[in-house]
């Protein structure tokens, strides 16, 4: 785990809400590498041609309908997506009732299990749909620091993040790839005077970045937002489409 000082502490309460979208998923569930994984695939047939996108997804999962309707939208404009479900079928989506839940304990678990499925999922991934494929990444809240790994790395064409939990300065050190921040005015978990030091650290390395910051919304927004407010609706469909374009800029 990276060190240094803490940017993005754990989820908080926002983490805990959520607003359930409502629509149709088109993609599958399949197995990869053993773990149960969404699968959007763009609708011409072309299987996403040469770019993917790995969701890392938060605590409602890559299998909340919120999720796979992001994913799908990904796959609607050309890209294959692939969400693995690390919380392997317990997500926080069936204990968000339970008020006597012990997220922290919960929360620990899962982050070591994710640990060890990521990299031979990754790896059955990379075998499975070709090494030379334009991969890209992101991640919302406790997904993020996945996608902070992987544009460490080589294999990657640029990563992406939306209201991150669990960072801390040495995640923005060693930088090697693109790296998109999509941000909430009103966030307690990753507060303004963090979000600053990560541009810093960013701006230090000469990394490639965009930081994107919508007022007026919360933690959470860019998947789990009150699409009947209008602010947050259009805060969520313009982090997708941000993300979305962003990942074009790097992959056409």
């Amino acid at each position: 785990m990276a060190g240094g000082a803490t940017l993005a502490g754990p989820p908080g309460d926002c983490c805990r809400k959520t607003v359930q979208h409502v629509g149709e998923p088109r993609g599958t569930v399949e197995k990869i590498a053993g773990v149960e994984t969404y699968v959007a695939r763009p609708p011409d047939g072309s299987g996403g041609g040469n770019k993917v996108i790995l969701f890392f997804a938060d605590v409602f999962g890559a299998l909340y309908v919120n999720s796979k309707l992001l994913m799908d939208y990904w796959a609607e404009n050309g890209f294959l997506v692939l969400g693995l479900d690390y919380f392997e079928g317990d997500s926080y989506a069936f204990h968000k009732d339970d008020k006597d839940f012990d997220m922290p304990a919960w929360i620990k678990g899962k982050q070591e299990r994710a640990a060890a499925l990521l990299p031979p999922w990754i790896e059955a991934v990379r075998q499975q749909y070709g090494s030379d494929k334009k991969y890209t990444c992101v991640g919302y809240c406790f997904g993020a620091p996945y996608v902070m790994d992987c544009v460490k790395t080589d294999w990657i064409a640029a990563g992406a993040f939306a209201h991150p939990a669990f960072l801390t300065e040495d995640h923005f050190r060693g930088v090697k790839k693109p790296i998109m921040l999509s941000c909430a005015e009103i966030d307690h978990t990753f507060p303004v005077e963090s979000r600053r030091r990560a541009e810093d650290i960013l701006v230090e390395q000469k990394a490639t970045y965009f930081i994107q910051v919508f007022a007026s919304v919360k933690h959470g927004f860019a998947l789990r937002g009150d699409p009947n407010v209008p602010i947050e609706r259009w805060a969520k469909e313009e982090s997708a489409r941000g993300v979305l374009n962003w990942f074009n800029h790097f992959c056409d």
